[in-house]
């Protein structure tokens, strides 16, 4: 299975004007690690997703290519969303996470 988040890492560092050892010393893994992601082989786990969404100065939307409208949400997501608003002490963790700036936040 080839995964095609390391078509819109590629794209995006690109863009950013790094090298991929430049982008993997930004997020501190190694500059094999960012080529076997971009070239398919396998993807970056969840825990590192914030730091290339900041490196590469993107939004975790566009990285991973999830758009949703209020309309498309579904039962499981809604629930994620209500338990969110009423976790207060977890909320930064999920933000950092998502690379959420909490200006930008609605």
């Amino acid at each position: 299975m080839k995964y095609e988040i390391g078509n819109r890492i590629r794209k995006y560092r690109k863009d950013s004007g790094l090298t991929q050892e430049q982008l993997a010393e930004k997020i501190n893994v190694t500059k094999s690690r960012v080529s076997n992601w971009e070239q398919g082989i396998n993807r970056p786990d969840t825990d590192i997703i914030g730091n290339i969404c900041r490196a590469l100065n993107v939004s975790p939307s566009d990285l991973l290519d999830v758009h949703l409208t209020d309309d498309e949400l579904n039962a499981h997501e809604k629930k994620v969303i209500k338990a969110y608003r009423t976790k207060e002490d977890l909320q930064q963790a999920v933000d950092i996470l998502l690379g959420i700036d909490e200006d930008t936040a609605e």
